[in-house]
């Protein structure tokens, strides 16, 4: 599958639109979201459509998504290639048995999920969508633009426009035999709502001297979702780990987090993030060792940081790997 995606990537690379940042060289996941924040902030596209795809990649229609391989593909061998392991049966492997399923076969419907050639079709089978919407004129009569990536994706309208944008897009969608999560899509009117688009909360905030902006900050549940790793990771589960070998865990964990959650006035964020990974691995190193209490006293952050090696959470603006003015 690698071997194909490297000699059949390129080509349909050419073809995908430029609000399409999942899964592409030179493109990720924070690109995206600047842009919606350049529609938001500096366009006046107020309201968003904030889109939820029901299974998206488990729902690709086969026929359709070959029709798009068969467009640029013209050698049988590799397109039957391809179309067999869309239908190939997934084989699951417990302690007790062996599970198989042919759900693919039978739907006629996903791709394999997991693999190399997934997230290339899924972005294959979505262009036909943000080409719709270009070319049918949504985009222009609305004054309505996509930001996507793999299978999420807002629509930024101007004001009073949202509602009309949310009819065409579950129209466009049922066309391609996709389904629109109902519980999940909803309009953003900003700054009163937010809206949270790949880990990010774009919304109103308040600065130092108490004046609001629109800006974006990392969502609630991504930071959760990191505190609870970290308390995870250090519970008396681990305590049979090295302590360097269990700061180098932790400090894989931080860096790819701060990597990426690096835009918008996150210094508070890494402040409560910082003061709570301190805590939880001071507590760590105290039971580990018998000993009570929670550290503070016997663990210093020389400790910490020079001796365990513990990742450094830049506590200013200036300290981020690619701090901006």
């Amino acid at each position: 599958m690698m071997a194909v995606v490297l000699v059949i990537g390129p080509i349909f690379e050419a073809d995908l639109l430029d609000n399409q940042y999942g899964f592409r060289p030179g493109l990720d996941a924070k690109m995206a979201v600047r842009r919606m924040f350049w529609h938001v902030r500096d366009r006046g596209h107020r309201e968003v459509v904030d889109v939820d795809l029901r299974d998206y990649f488990t729902s690709i229609p086969h026929g359709p998504l070959m029709r798009c391989l068969i467009r640029r593909i013209a050698d049988g061998r590799l397109l039957r290639l391809v179309k067999s392991w869309l239908t190939v049966t997934v084989v699951e492997r417990t302690d007790r048995r062996v599970i198989r399923s042919a759900e693919a076969r039978r739907t006629k419907k996903g791709t394999p999920q997991g693999s190399p050639l997934s997230p290339l079709l899924a972005n294959l089978y979505f262009r036909r969508f943000a080409l719709a919407w270009r070319d049918h004129g949504h985009q222009d009569q609305l004054d309505a633009h996509i930001v996507n990536y793999a299978d999420d994706f807002v629509i930024c309208c101007r004001p009073g426009q949202a509602g009309e944008a949310m009819t065409r897009m579950r129209r466009l969608m049922t066309r391609l035999g996709l389904e629109v999560n109902e519980a999940k899509t909803r309009i953003a009117r900003l700054p009163e709502d937010a809206v949270t688009f790949l880990g990010y909360t774009l919304g109103r905030f308040y600065g130092r001297d108490g004046r609001a902006f629109i800006g974006t900050l990392p969502s609630r549940k991504a930071v959760k979702g990191l505190l609870r790793r970290i308390h995870d990771s250090t519970t008396p589960r681990w305590h049979g780990d090295a302590p360097k070998a269990k700061v180098a865990s932790i400090n894989r964990l931080l860096r790819g987090w701060c990597g990426y959650f690096d835009q918008g006035p996150v210094m508070a964020v890494y402040d409560l993030i910082r003061r709570y990974v301190d805590r939880r691995l001071r507590h760590w190193l105290m039971r580990r060792t018998g000993r009570r209490g929670r550290g503070f006293g016997r663990i210093s952050q020389d400790y910490l940081h020079d001796t365990l090696g513990l990742f450094r959470i830049p506590a200013r603006r200036a300290d981020l790997p690619r701090a901006k003015a």
